[in-house]
């Protein structure tokens, strides 16, 4: 993990004015995709959320004849919990650098560490990557131990059997007992659904070429992440009822300028002293949990088997 890292004025070359001026060029800051999908409960007091899942639903029985006794059944609760992870980055800079530019520099760095952070949630949401060890199981590692993982090729002989086949990703959610609300995918499996044919070779994914394609599947919206957090070796698409996936916000993206702190790494080696450097530095913290609640339904009673999201693995 880097600890010197700092924008030079090499680095915000770009910002400090010319004779000819110029625009800013960026990228489009991509948000979250896993939010976008997810429901978001009520912002957090405290630094975990106890949600009681149903783990045993009652049952009813035909009582045969007047004087037949009645039978009793129960109802059980587990708990499963949303615990809290913190979010952090600094970026330092030379305040000379601040004082030539002619841009807002901390404005145009803010939403790109919003798109950092809502990058890093994605890929330990969807990975476990650099994930708090508080935090539940990832969704590929989650579907994949519920036998919901695809791999592509193999549910039948193209892509649409994998995905809409009776073996294929969106039949692995339902055989759980959910409905797909939405599908998260790698930006190439845009070219894999253009590519999908019917019979006379025409495209069953695509109406037309000379319009936009608003990608849908089985009705239910498509979405391809662009913020770098999908890995399409690990995952093309992963589907599921996104109702199931729950986040909550304990400490949304707050920012604080530091200028007279120190900066210093693992090893306590100081690698920036602001005050004696003549330097500032944005530090950025948010603070947030999730979980896959996956209560018990009437389709399927066994945990280890039952998960709400399914994944599309790539064949190699």
């Amino acid at each position: 993990m880097p600890y010197t890292s700092i924008v030079s004025r090499t680095d915000a070359a770009s910002l400090i004015p010319e004779e000819a001026g110029r625009d800013i060029i960026r990228n489009v800051i991509e948000e979250s995709a896993i939010m976008r999908l997810a429901r978001r409960l009520p912002d957090l007091s405290r630094n975990q959320l106890r949600l009681p899942v149903v783990s045993a639903l009652p049952s009813a029985y035909f009582v045969d004849g007047d004087t037949t006794l009645k039978q009793t059944t129960e109802v059980n609760w587990s708990d499963k919990y949303v615990n809290v992870g913190e979010l952090a980055c600094i970026v330092p800079i030379p305040e000379a650098v601040l004082g030539d530019a002619a841009y807002d520099i901390w404005g145009e760095i803010r939403p790109l560490i919003a798109e950092a952070m809502g990058r890093a949630f994605d890929r330990a949401v969807l990975y476990g990557t650099n994930a708090p060890s508080t935090w539940p199981t990832d969704l590929v590692s989650g579907a994949t131990a519920a036998g919901n993982a695809i791999t592509e090729g193999a549910a039948g002989n193209d892509l649409y059997d994998d995905v809409m086949g009776e073996e294929g990703v969106i039949a692995a959610v339902e055989e759980d007992g959910y409905l797909v609300s939405g599908h998260l995918a790698a930006l190439t499996m845009r070219a894999k659904l253009r590519a999908c044919r019917d019979d006379s070779q025409q495209p069953i994914f695509v109406r037309s070429m000379q319009e936009g394609v608003r990608y849908e599947l089985d009705g239910e919206p498509l979405l391809f992440a662009r913020n770098g957090a999908i890995d399409a070796a690990q995952s093309l698409l992963v589907s599921g009822d996104w109702s199931q996936l729950v986040y909550a916000m304990r400490q949304d993206i707050t920012y604080k300028l530091l200028d007279e702190a120190v900066i210093q790494d693992t090893n306590g080696d100081i690698q920036y002293n602001l005050a004696q450097q003549d330097m500032v530095a944005l530090r950025a913290v948010m603070r947030l949990g999730w979980q896959v609640p996956n209560p018990t339904n009437r389709v399927q009673s066994s945990e280890s088997s039952r998960y709400p999201f399914a994944v599309l693995v790539p064949a190699s």
